[in-house]
């Protein structure tokens, strides 16, 4: 891989700590989430941070994928939702389950779309086969010109 850009954060204590990048953009607490023993879930934690990458992600590599194909579409939306489970006594792992909207077009359009920005996302092809991604094209209403 020919790197772009490097971000570089180093955490301290864990799930119950601190992360901190050297130019102190990213200078914060993380706290455990009540469902994984934590007091409240007022707190930053992995998974809201990889569910804000993700999401953020997927929709640049989907406003990518209109662009070439120079499809009209209307202002996409990606929301991610993170989830942490047992994998077996010992293991944990996360599945992603992403809504996706592309308003504009029809869904066999929207979900071609996705696809394409699927393929070239960073973090899709970081967790293709490590994670389970379910991919959901939303509906759209589309406005009618009458």
């Amino acid at each position: 891989m020919n790197k772009i850009y490097t971000a570089t954060v180093t955490a301290t204590g864990g799930r119950n700590g601190h992360v901190q990048s050297p130019d102190k953009l990213v200078d914060f607490d993380f706290r455990s989430p009540k469902a994984l023993g934590g007091a409240n879930d007022n707190y930053l934690n992995p998974e809201l941070l990889f569910a804000a990458g993700y999401s953020a992600c997927f929709d640049s590599a989907l406003n990518r994928i209109i662009k070439m194909e120079k499809a009209i579409t209307g202002a996409t939306t990606v929301t991610a939702h993170v989830s942490i489970g047992k994998l077996d006594e010992f293991r944990f792992g996360l599945a992603v389950d992403l809504e996706i909207e592309v308003p504009g077009v029809d869904h066999t359009k929207a979900e071609e779309l996705v696809q394409k920005a699927h393929a070239i996302c960073p973090y899709s092809n970081a967790t293709r086969g490590n994670i389970d991604v379910n991919l959901v094209v939303k509906e759209t209403v589309h406005a009618n010109t009458n």
